[in-house]
């Protein structure tokens, strides 16, 4: 796990915040118009069960790196996909891998009433909300 450890920060001794893959899932949810322009996205594009399972207050139902990929990409955000792949030296199937078991967790984290914020009220995304997830999910990946 020491690949999803770096890409989180935890790797980097640097107090940057969020670290490298929530930041990406931050930038990826701003992009996409907020949570409510990415669920609808990602709903659009066939992810629909999975990710209102992410906005429910129920378990988080798994997407494979693939699945996530093929979505982002018909949903317009392949370029920052590679973009992020470039500026962390990975190839883009191996980010979208790791990026399938961050997102549902972000998705999740800004969504704790199990609803999606409406635009204009928290729909667009203030990356504060997220610094937290980075040390959660670290705190998650002690096997």
């Amino acid at each position: 796990m020491s690949f999803l450890n770096d890409l989180l920060g935890g790797g980097q001794g640097n107090a940057a915040g969020a670290g490298s893959l929530v930041s990406l899932a931050g930038d990826l949810i701003q992009k996409a118009g907020g949570v409510q322009g990415l669920v609808s996205m990602l709903q659009q594009q066939g992810l629909g069960q999975a990710v209102q399972s992410w906005v429910g207050t129920g378990a988080n139902q798994a997407v494979s790196g693939s699945q996530l990929g093929q979505a982002l990409q018909s949903g317009g955000m392949g370029s920052l996909l590679e973009s992020a792949a470039s500026k962390l030296g990975v190839d883009q199937s191996q980010l979208l891998g790791q990026l399938s078991q961050v997102l549902p967790h972000a998705v999740d984290h800004l969504t704790p009433d199990g609803q999606v914020p409406a635009q204009g009220q928290g729909g667009g995304l203030d990356l504060g909300a997220l610094e937290g997830l980075a040390g959660k999910l670290l705190g998650g990946l002690g096997s």
